[in-house]
């Protein structure tokens, strides 16, 4: 058989750079991130009232959280907020979390 590698070819790829291809083609990162973001929350919030909460995403910075009671609302915005952002940027340091937005939401009881 005749080996026709070119003189130029990179050869083999590294396996980290593969599966990070992989990994983005499959949203499987993002997938990751929500649940690092979920947990973080969960921390930070506390057993008893993550239930009444729901991670709704991170946009430019703002991690935004959708409260199902309007007192845990009122309560989250005006006393906890500056604690729980200290909270959540020590427990995801590599992102960046400038600001909590919370809105009122529906939370299911069924929910995983």
């Amino acid at each position: 058989m005749i080996n026709r590698h070119q003189p130029n070819e990179k050869g083999p790829e590294l396996l980290g750079e593969v599966l990070s291809r992989l990994f983005t083609a499959r949203g499987w990162g993002r997938k990751q991130d929500r649940l690092r973001l979920e947990q973080a929350w969960a921390e930070a919030i506390g057993a008893d009232r993550a239930g009444q909460t729901r991670v709704a995403g991170l946009r430019r910075g703002v991690l935004e959280i959708e409260v199902g009671n309007g007192v845990l609302l009122q309560e989250l915005t005006h006393f906890h907020k500056r604690k729980l952002l200290e909270l959540l940027r020590m427990n995801l340091p590599n992102v960046t979390v400038t600001d909590l937005r919370f809105r009122a939401g529906v939370m299911n009881e069924d929910r995983e």
